[in-house]
């Protein structure tokens, strides 16, 4: 077990998804399902044999800096190993191009679940493949912002840290002065720690699934869709499950999961509420939680929309249920719609509502966690900010208070957030340009934008009022969308990182 530990870690994550092609085929089985069950079958011998021979050829290599060569697996991760995992797949379904595959591959690995094909011309095997990849990719990425980003201050850690960005890329010491901790280490210590929790939650919630309507092969998928953000279906989305507001209410409270770090006690071996309750991620998820649906419920009662329904009780209880439960699942950059959504765009009287769910998509949720987006973090310490230098507008030379970390947060965490949302903001106009170069109208380049680099594929089909289908995009347009995909989930923060002279310095 040592000796596989040695190995590099893109090396163990090839071989983490050839054992991972061995589970479809046994549903394939089960269902008799014979093509996808050789592809899945054939594939998993044939790269569980290449991984054990890159292994062999790799496992005396050691890296100079450990933290630095993970960082940079990551970002191989998602770009190489995606084809990897997209044989099987086209293999499986033999009616695409391998571009298409590999499309899907990256959607479900980064989990941003926008898909090239629709429910019914997927069998159910490819269905649980797409859904397994964007599970084990939303772990990859709750153990890895833990491991590797929050020791080098990345991924929305440097909000709250005194260091620089991207300290201990380099050789020597790293944090606080120390000795850095080998990354080999914390990564096998975190995945060992949290997988029981992730494998659990998602267990759980698909019992209540089952249990409230949903068959065990669409219960599963969303269960595993939910906790990794993915919002991947084999029905198309909530509105093709059965187990109907019950199982919305149920996945409503696993959203908790993508809000805050906290909900999984990362800074403690035991759970407070207390701590939970203050926890700066948790109170601004609440509050746009409330606001959002309430401006859209609202809206019919003062006097923006004129329908004769006031007195329809159900139907406010659904339109009221629906702006919660989008709200919070775009929040989270999950994407899930309610089925009651049709009926808040209704009762708001909004011609466009799913432009809000793109902006809490970019907003996005909690630092390590599955979500993307800007994360929640870095909107509070901007928030902080500007309120403090509106007081200071007041009172010139009055003092902030509340301790040396708020201090933290409101000054050089907010210039670092500041940062981070300009760098969002030219990669967003920067993908919208090259989507437009390639074909797209204005209205596809920048809802796409907003869908890719927030990893929320979902986007794509609530914003406008026709969905938006990229299945007949051409080839260059679907390849700056897997790059932009890549670029939402690793963050642009990451990619500088790499580019650091430093990284390359002997």
């Amino acid at each position: 077990m040592k000796r596989v530990l040695d190995l590099p870690l893109f090396v163990i994550l090839m071989g983490l998804g050839a054992v991972m092609m061995f589970v479809p085929v046994f549903h394939a089985v089960a269902v008799r399902d014979w093509l996808p069950a050789r592809s899945f079958f054939y594939s998993g011998v044939l790269f569980s044999i290449l991984t054990t021979l890159i292994g062999i050829a790799t496992v005396d290599i050691k890296p100079r800096i450990l933290a630095r060569s993970h960082l940079s697996a990551l970002l191989a991760t998602f770009v190489v190993l995606p084809a990897m995992l997209a044989v099987p797949f086209y293999e499986g379904l033999q009616t695409t191009t391998f571009l298409n595959a590999y499309f899907e591959m990256v959607s479900s690995l980064t989990t941003t679940g926008l898909t090239l094909f629709a429910p019914d011309r997927l069998p159910d095997t490819l269905h649980l493949w797409r859904a397994l990849i964007g599970w084990l990719g939303g772990f990859l990425m709750w153990v890895a912002a833990i491991a590797i980003m929050w020791p080098l201050n990345l991924g929305g850690f440097e909000v709250i840290s005194n260091k620089e960005v991207g300290a201990g890329m380099g050789a020597g010491r790293g944090l606080g002065g120390q000795v850095q901790v080998d990354a080999r280490e914390r990564l096998v210590s975190y995945a060992a720690r949290f997988f029981p929790i992730y494998a659990g939650l998602t267990l759980l919630l698909w019992l209540g699934l089952v249990i409230l309507g949903d068959n065990a092969f669409t219960a599963v998928c969303h269960a595993m869709s939910v906790l990794a953000t993915s919002a991947i279906s084999p029905v198309g989305g909530l509105a093709g499950s059965t187990s109907g507001i019950g199982g919305e209410a149920l996945i409503f409270i696993f959203f908790a999961f993508a809000i805050s770090r906290k909900t999984f006690s990362l800074d403690s071996t035991t759970f407070k509420l207390s701590t939970f309750q203050s926890d700066s991620e948790v109170r601004l998820g609440a509050f746009f939680a409330v606001l959002i649906p309430s401006l859209l419920f609202l809206r019919h009662w003062i006097g923006a929309y004129e329908v004769d329904d006031e007195s329809d009780l159900l139907g406010a209880f659904g339109a009221l249920w629906g702006g919660v439960f989008s709200t919070v699942s775009f929040l989270t950059t999950t994407g899930f719609e309610s089925a009651e959504w049709q009926t808040a765009r209704n009762w708001s009287g909004l011609q466009t509502p799913g432009l809000i769910l793109a902006g809490l998509a970019l907003i996005g949720g909690g630092v390590a966690t599955t979500a993307g987006g800007v994360k929640l973090l870095r909107v509070y310490a901007l928030y902080k900010h500007g309120v403090r230098e509106m007081e200071r507008l007041v009172h010139p030379h009055s003092v902030g208070g509340s301790g040396s970390i708020a201090r933290q947060l409101r000054r050089r965490g907010a210039f670092v957030a500041w940062v981070f949302a300009m760098l969002f903001a030219l990669a967003f106009a920067a993908v919208a340009v090259l989507l437009a170069a390639a074909g797209l109208n204005f209205d596809q380049a920048m809802v796409l934008s907003v869908a890719s680099l927030s990893n929320t594929g979902p986007v794509a089909a609530a914003v406008l009022e026709q969905p938006i289908d990229p299945a007949g995009f051409s080839a260059l347009a679907k390849s700056i969308l897997c790059a932009a995909m890549v670029l939402g989930r690793l963050e642009a923060l990451v990619i500088i990182a790499l580019l650091n002279p430093e990284f390359w310095r002997r």
